[in-house]
């Protein structure tokens, strides 16, 4: 690769958190500017957030996913923090939120969810074990699939079985986590025999950043035309999710504890304890009924406030576990 374009991706690279605000910003100033193309830019999500997973789990070796299973505390922690941590305190929240179906499934959808993209790189940012954290994104991505059916009926009841249809979201599972992780392994094999693949495989990888930029412009964009006479309701949960990330540093804090984990793994656990997997949900949320339009909007308002609450991550996590 020219010698150019490297030095752009690598100054990207060291300025990953600045890159992410301004694509919101720009996504807003689209969406604002050319509500319009708010439909065009909906189809584009997909396409987009399926090539940013392709590249992320291009950066997990199949063989690590075998090690991350062997790695029985640091997984054991993650699953914990995740999946029994997190939704009790969404569910301790879930009285106080606006009685509203689509607001609540929205929440529902996006809080109950571990990020498996940018968590990587903002956890980097801060200290923590972006390694361990790609080699678990493949279970975490599974098990979340596999526990939100559940963790809906039981917030919501089984009411919601007549209202969501499970065709869109095993589609979403195939198109966007199914596909790309086999294309991911696929290309790995291939690249193990030659090298210009290996070579083509390695320069792929340095557009992680771009695409999550890309990604977060084409959702805010495509999304903010739609905020309307939704937007008194979303900006309701504003503090919310301000308080999830308040809460979930301590709670994860409390996590590292009782595994006693060292200071980068620790660090990690509390990152995925924290961040949420807005941009894999958005596309679930996108093919609910009409009647159930505004979750996708509460999906982009918890983005919108988790990049911000990042900024502030990277900065007071080290502080809170210190190396040693």
């Amino acid at each position: 690769m020219p010698k150019g374009p490297q030095g752009l991706v690598a100054g990207m690279e060291r300025h990953q958190v600045a890159v992410y605000v301004g694509a919101l910003a720009v996504g807003a100033a689209v969406g604002r500017a050319a509500p319009t193309a708010g439909g065009g830019l909906e189809h584009a999500v997909t396409p987009v957030l399926g090539a940013l997973l392709y590249v992320t789990f291009l950066q997990v070796p199949a063989a690590e996913l075998l090690r991350s299973v062997r790695a029985g505390r640091f997984l054991a922690a993650t699953l914990v923090v995740n999946f029994a941590v997190v939704p009790l305190v969404v569910a301790a929240m879930f009285a106080f939120l606006p009685d509203d179906r689509a607001i609540r499934l929205g929440v529902l959808l996006v809080l109950l969810t571990p990020c498996v993209d940018y968590v990587i790189v903002f956890s980097g940012l801060a200290g923590g074990s972006s390694r361990r954290l790609l080699a678990a994104t493949p279970l975490l991505l599974v098990a979340q699939m596999v526990l939100l059916p559940g963790f809906l009926w039981l917030f919501m009841g089984a009411g919601l079985a007549g209202v969501v249809e499970a065709g869109p979201f095993v589609e979403a599972f195939a198109v966007l986590i199914a596909g790309p992780l086999a294309l991911a392994w696929l290309t790995q094999a291939w690249a193990a025999r030659r090298r210009a693949v290996r070579k083509a495989a390695d320069v792929v990888g340095m557009t992680a950043v771009p695409l999550m930029a890309a990604t977060l412009l084409t959702v805010v964009a495509s999304q903010v035309p739609g905020l309307g006479g939704s937007l008194a309701d979303v900006a309701r949960l504003v503090p919310f999710y301000v308080l999830f990330l308040v809460v979930m540093a301590f709670a994860g804090l409390v996590v590292v504890r009782l595994f006693r984990l060292d200071v980068p793994a620790g660090r990690a656990i509390v990152f995925t304890g924290a961040t949420r997997n807005s941009l894999v949900v958005l596309p679930l949320a996108l093919a609910l009924p009409d009647s159930l339009a505004a979750a996708a909007l509460v999906v982009v308002t918890q983005t919108l406030v988790e990049v911000v609450g990042m900024v502030v991550y990277v900065r007071a996590v080290p502080r809170l576990l210190p190396a040693r």
